[in-house]
């Protein structure tokens, strides 16, 4: 099969790395330093060993040309501007995959390819830049669950599953594919956005009796607003999310939360700002995300000096 994978992240290195190693024509769009590592050195993956993936690198779209699978692996405000000009890759059939946090990825991409060309994806795996060109893995199970934008059971989907797995990225068979992207959104949005308000780990939120029940909090209003929106989840799901967080190394720490603590761009609007949309539009109070919200937007306001 021929992938491109746009990103040379965490994300999209290790699924790369991966299908590359498993025999797959794989191309990377990419720029600036990743680019330019991945031409000079190809990509190294660091999981039990180093292993180094020659990979095709290239930061204009139509000299890679059409492909099977497009792999969005850039943050969702970056989904906008990677795909309007990702035109080349994309063939008559062509599916485009998205693996961002958070619950607003797949809308995003169906705005500039459709929702026919649009799998919407959940990626589990902890993997990060150690310096361009050079991803790490660090945990999780490493894998790509994926389906179709109404679950149908389709050929492509079956055809990216059994390359994933044969890869050794795994790609389990989502019962709903948004229930998989809503409940690990219940995770990942709260560590996030409580992390970047206090500035602390999540074994230490946890430690302290008023932050848990915030965290708890948070997560009840995202399962809230999921549930609104026709989203079906299980009657325990604050329980074994929270459950799932005190299993979690102590260290935790969201990206969300090491983006704004280093005044990186972050994706809060498409995170924490995405419930504040999805509750308005369901009619579903989202007060404490709504506060988490204004609070980091002006902080991160007042560090770029940028209108709230």
């Amino acid at each position: 099969m021929k992938f491109a994978v746009i990103g040379a992240g965490g994300v999209g290195g290790f699924l790369g790395a991966r299908l590359a190693l498993a025999g797959h024509d794989v191309s990377f769009v990419a720029r600036g330093r990743a680019l330019d590592a991945l031409r000079a050195d190809g990509l190294r993956l660091i999981e039990d060993e180093e292993l180094t993936v020659p990979v095709t690198a290239d930061d204009d779209p139509a000299t890679i040309g059409p492909v099977d699978y497009v792999l969005s692996c850039v943050k969702a405000t970056q989904i906008t501007e990677a795909l309007s000009g990702a035109g080349p890759l994309i063939g008559p059939d062509t599916a485009v995959v998205t693996t961002q946090n958070g619950v607003d990825g797949p809308r995003l991409t169906a705005d500039i390819v459709g929702e026919r060309r649009t799998l919407p994806g959940v990626v589990r795996v902890f993997a990060m830049i150690e310096r361009p060109g050079v991803i790490a893995r660090h945990g999780g199970p490493g894998t790509l669950e994926v389906g179709e934008w109404d679950n149908a059971d389709s050929r492509r989907v079956r055809a990216l599953r059994g390359a994933l797995e044969e890869a050794g990225a795994g790609s389990p068979v989502p019962a709903d594919i948004w229930t998989a992207l809503w409940t690990k959104a219940m995770f990942v949005i709260p560590v996030g956005e409580l992390g970047a308000i206090t500035g602390l780990t999540l074994g230490r939120m946890l430690s302290r009796p008023r932050l848990e029940r915030l965290l708890a909090g948070t997560i009840t209003e995202i399962a809230s607003v999921a549930a609104a929106r026709g989203i079906a989840l299980p009657t325990d799901i604050v329980k074994t999310t929270m459950d799932f967080a005190r299993a979690q190394p102590p260290s935790s720490t969201a990206s969300l939360h090491r983006d704004l603590a280093a005044g990186r761009p972050s994706e809060l609007e498409t995170q924490t700002g995405a419930i504040v949309r999805c509750g308005d539009e369901a009619g579903v109070p989202v007060p404490l995300h709504e506060l988490m919200y204004e609070v980091l937007r002006l902080g991160r306001g007042r560090e770029h000096q940028e209108q709230a």
